[in-house]
């Protein structure tokens, strides 16, 4: 089921994954005509607020003040891509990674190439994984090996689920496995061993930052940078610190038009226009104000101060998703196999 969840920035985290009205009716023409649904993933609720104020004045201008209202639904990635192959009227799909859409590509819902219809592979903004700590880290973590000593727990959410959860643990097995050492026998022993300090698995990304900021659970948070970054600026400036592990993962959440709902529903013009909003300035500087990592060079240039260069890796380092996914988080899988609460 897709859920709907209207939040304010100061308010994001009073609200919990379940609240919201189910959308499950496949929209009218007459809503076509004017209106879009996006099914994101769990740390986007302010950033796409925003842009689709944003994009509906765009769009308004430049068609005669034409009204065009935009409903964006939330949850774990995995869950939402699921949500839109069981029928939910997705018109675009904003998710936490490249594997999701390529379900649905392989579904027959879009075209297979989707990657190549935009730039930077579809994906308009980039984060990574950081850690969040109490102020002033009185567990004195500051890389992969502080997370498994005795005493630290840690918060992330479930790979199956949740996108954000699967940057997380390729995080810390691309860590792992580029150890001195280094093999997929080490990177599996230390994802056991990690996921022994975790106390619980949230669906999803917003739900961990909840489980960690609200109700005060555990010592680390796992954590998209944008995540962590409202945590510390807006949601608790004097609770919580950000960590940059010295080696992490470059996370790249795509976007895409489902064609076969877009044309469907009459919105396949109003869709790419939406999709394509987004690589422009005006989308790309909303972005970074929403602490995610611009893909525009000078506008990334511009909020140095708030996105410092870090040393990543990537996914294709990995292998690419359709392996990750395969070896990591199917049915019987490496995480299947270590996790065994």
């Amino acid at each position: 089921m897709v859920t709907k969840t209207h939040l304010t920035r100061r308010g994001l985290l009073q609200a919990t994954l379940a609240g919201g009205a189910a959308l499950a009716l496949r929209p009218t023409r007459a809503w076509a005509a004017t209106g879009l649904l996006n099914v994101s993933y769990d740390p986007t609720r302010e950033l796409y607020q925003d842009i689709d104020r944003s994009f509906s004045r765009f769009w308004a201008e430049g068609h005669g003040g034409a009204p065009v209202q935009i409903r964006t639904s939330h949850g774990g990635s995995g869950a939402q891509a699921r949500s839109v192959l069981e029928g939910a009227p997705a018109d675009i799909v904003t998710l936490g990674l490249a594997y999701d859409i390529d379900i649905l590509a392989q579904n027959g819902l879009l075209a297979t190439n989707w990657q190549t219809r935009l730039p930077h592979n579809s994906t308009p903004f980039t984060s990574t994984i950081v850690f969040l700590v109490r102020k002033g880290n009185p567990k004195n973590i500051h890389d992969w090996p502080d997370l498994i000593r005795d005493g630290v727990q840690v918060i992330t959410p479930n790979p199956k689920t949740s996108g954000g959860a699967r940057w997380n643990y390729l995080a810390a097995w691309g860590w792992a496995l580029n150890q001195p050492g280094g093999s997929a026998d080490s990177a599996r022993a230390y994802l056991k061993k990690l996921f022994t300090h975790v106390p619980v698995l949230d669906t999803g990304a917003r739900g961990a930052t909840n489980s960690f900021v609200q109700r005060g659970l555990g010592d680390v948070l796992l954590a998209w940078e944008d995540e962590a970054l409202l945590a510390t600026r807006e949601i608790g400036p004097d609770q919580f610190d950000i960590v940059v592990p010295p080696v992490t993962i470059l996370a790249e959440p795509p976007v895409a038009v489902v064609d076969r709902n877009a044309q469907a529903h009459g919105t396949t013009e109003i869709a790419q226009a939406y999709v394509q909003y987004l690589f422009s300035d005006a989308g790309q500087k909303i972005g970074a104000k929403h602490y995610f990592r611009p893909v525009t060079p000078a506008i990334l240039a511009e909020n140095r101060d708030r996105f410092p260069a870090v040393h990543t890796f990537d996914i294709a380092s990995l292998g690419g998703w359709t392996k990750v996914q395969k070896e990591h988080f199917a049915d019987g899988g490496i995480f299947d196999s270590i996790y065994t609460k």
